[in-house]
């Protein structure tokens, strides 16, 4: 094959790697990440190298499931463990995808006020625009809409390059692991890399890679995409750690959200850096707010056995469709309601999406490795032991981060 020819092929292909990873660096993981910078400076840095391992290592998986099965995990789930179990995992993700929706629709409102526009315009807008695009748009027009949206989570480079850190101690700090002995630390270790794998990346990535029709002769190009949006998305979190290491931490600022760390930059960092992380966040919010509920209607009914897809309509695929405006509606009707308790759902999304993660990790292991499904895809030795053991700590510092909100409340 001619290098011009592999070049069309992966253009052709890239798209659902790039774009599940990059939203995951979604309100919570712009939060998250600002939070470990602010508190820690760069000593959390370190971290992103195992993280993108371990994300890289689940999301080829789900790819080569979506290629060589050509059906989505929530189908193979009820095809191979029955509808009962596909049930209640259906549920139980389905209100934390509503309280997450809820959170990025909050991430929308916080950011639009950063810009001077009122909540009660920004997110009704936001809500229309990220439907229109679904509803009425198709598979193509929406993944290309959606790869210039990765662009923009770039900005956070040059705020971190604003910000002027010491890129020595930088270095030092990313390949030097460290670790502190105290429950403020080991709670933000586990957060930062807790909002890595989660498990709606798993259900989108599979059918997104699906309804793009991947062939096995050009499953390599979809290994290159799901690598270089793991390498993109963690590049972008090292990048707003930075930021916020090298200008909130080193003064003792502390900001309990992304919203008031991209405020606290304009003083120290100057207001172009402010501006840069708060267009970030918006960005993140908004896109975050359309895939979430986008991943959750395609899980649903895969498990369900009901028609799903971006280029189905209301007339053919009506539960699909029905889904995925009812979460954008409530996602964003929540937002909007006067005295909801917002933490409270995002934090009782955070502990169901916990307990889910290590039941879907397994599910795609046990999957994986049966030959009638994957043929010679299957894992190889040394695939699978990586492969589990990313697994067995996923699932550790799940448990822990779970035991982690339990205390803190």
């Amino acid at each position: 094959m001619s290098r011009w020819r592999r070049l069309l092929i992966l253009l052709a292909v890239i798209g659902p790697g790039l774009i599940t990873a990059n939203i995951d660096n979604d309100a919570g993981g712009i939060a998250t990440y600002s939070i470990a910078g602010a508190q820690f400076g760069y000593s959390l840095l370190w971290t992103m190298i195992p993280v993108t391992v371990a994300l890289i290592v689940v999301q080829e998986m789900s790819a080569r499931m979506g290629v060589v099965t050509g059906k989505g995990l929530a189908d193979l789930i009820r095809e191979n463990y029955g509808i009962k179990i596909t049930f209640w995992l259906m549920v139980f993700l389905f209100l934390t995808d509503l309280g997450n929706t809820a959170a990025e629709f909050a991430g929308l409102a916080a950011s639009s006020e950063l810009f001077g526009m009122s909540k009660y315009v920004a997110v009704p807008l936001g809500a229309l625009f990220i439907w229109l695009i679904v509803v009425k748009g198709s598979y193509r027009v929406f993944e290309k809409i959606f790869l210039v949206v990765c662009a923009v989570y770039l900005v956070y480079i040059p705020a971190a390059i604003m910000a002027k850190p010491s890129w020595s101690d930088v270095m030092v700090q990313t390949i030097k692991p460290s670790f502190h002995f105290n429950t403020a630390y080991i709670t933000m270790f586990i957060g930062v890399v807790g909002t890595t794998i989660a498990p709606w990346m798993q259900f989108y990535l599979q059918s997104a890679v699906v309804e793009k029709g991947v062939r096995k002769g050009h499953y390599w190009a979809s290994r290159i995409d799901v690598i270089a949006g793991c390498f993109m998305t963690d590049i972008v979190a090292f990048f707003i750690i930075v930021a916020c290491g090298a200008t909130l931490f080193k003064l003792g600022i502390k900001v309990d959200s992304a919203e008031a760390a991209a405020k606290s930059l304009a003083p120290i960092a100057g207001k172009y850096a402010s501006i840069l992380f708060a267009v970030g966040l918006a960005n993140a919010s908004l896109f975050s707010a359309s895939i979430l509920p986008l991943a959750t209607a395609y899980y649903i009914c895969e498990g369900m056995g009901w028609e799903a897809g971006v280029n189905k309509t209301f007339k053919n695929a009506p539960q699909f469709m029905w889904l995925y405006t009812i979460l954008i509606a409530v996602g964003a009707f929540i937002v909007l309601f006067p005295k909801v308790p917002l933490m409270s759902i995002m934090w009782v999304s955070q502990v169901i999406n916990g307990v889910m993660l290590p039941f879907v990790l397994i599910f795609m292991l046990l999957l994986i490795n049966r030959k009638d499904l994957m043929g010679e895809y299957t894992n190889s030795k040394t695939f699978d032991r990586i492969a589990w053991a990313t697994t067995v700590v996923m699932i550790t510092l799940t448990i822990m981060f779970v035991i982690s909100l339990f205390v803190s409340t």
